[in-house]
């Protein structure tokens, strides 16, 4: 399945969501540097720490977490799951890296300096998602809601719903705090959504059509997010995908399948 057929699976007017609600608007992307990317590796989770890149992939018997120099994709640490698993989102917390899994209810917790086993946690439902914005953890499920945990016990906190327009916006998948906002890519598109963490509303759109595979398989999603807080350096990737991308927001008017993918998601 070609990008072109995972963003026009809709070219549906924008339905009266609410008047009160402004429309997000769809941003494109520069790509400053491309970097080589795993393309074995079925991207689950991303994020940035101390100069190296965490990644958390997934399906059962490939599934687990890894340590990776983004210059040169090197492996320098990693540990895999028991084939049962399908691994999904990580986050790094203290000392620690927590990784959900898919529809087990169960997450590992791994030693951030070696990434040995630690322990484990519980919750209910699917898990797909994470990131932190430092005082909570951040999950998603594959609804239109986040949870947020408590981030060392990983209790439950609170949730929060996310919208575009008035309208609930699902299938939120990894996640990436970045400079006040949760970014979320939505999948199976090629939108991430940046989202207001006080209201839910999504802010604006990112589309990402340009990176990748120019004619991916249904599988190769955009679907990793990543962010050095301290050079201001946003990383993408996507599962399966051969580089990894350092990229800004781009005044450049996005793909139009992106703005009919927008368009979409904010019908309801």
């Amino acid at each position: 399945m070609t990008r072109r057929l995972l963003l026009t699976f809709a070219l549906l007017p924008l339905a009266g969501c609410g008047a009160k609600n402004e429309t997000p608007k769809v941003q494109s992307v520069e790509v400053v540097k491309t970097m080589p990317h795993d393309s074995l590796a079925f991207t689950q989770g991303l994020y940035f720490q101390d100069g190296a890149l965490f990644e958390g992939t997934g399906e059962e018997g490939t599934s687990g977490i890894r340590k990776v120099v983004p210059d040169t994709g090197e492996v320098v640490a990693q540990n895999q799951l028991d084939n049962a698993y399908f691994g999904e989102g990580i986050v790094g917390w203290k000392d620690r890296i927590y990784q959900l899994t898919w529809k087990h209810q169960k997450g590992f917790i791994y030693n951030a300096k070696d990434l040995s086993p630690v322990g484990e946690f519980a919750y209910n439902g699917e898990g797909w998602g994470l990131t932190h914005d430092g005082k909570s953890v951040i999950m998603s499920d594959g609804s239109a809601t986040l949870r947020f945990l408590d981030p060392d016990t990983l209790a439950q906190k609170s949730t929060l719903a996310v919208t575009a327009n008035g309208c609930p916006v699902s299938q939120l998948n990894e996640l990436e705090w970045i400079d006040g906002e949760i970014w979320a890519n939505i999948w199976r598109t090629d939108l991430i959504a940046r989202i207001d963490p006080a209201s839910g509303k999504v802010k604006g759109f990112v589309d990402v059509t340009a990176l990748g595979p120019p004619t991916p398989s249904e599988d190769e999603v955009p679907n990793g997010i990543a962010y050095d807080a301290a050079t201001k350096r946003i990383f993408v990737t996507g599962k399966m995908w051969p580089q990894l991308y350092q990229v800004k927001l781009s005044d450049a008017p996005p793909a139009g399948a992106a703005n009919d993918a927008a368009a979409a998601l904010m019908r309801c």
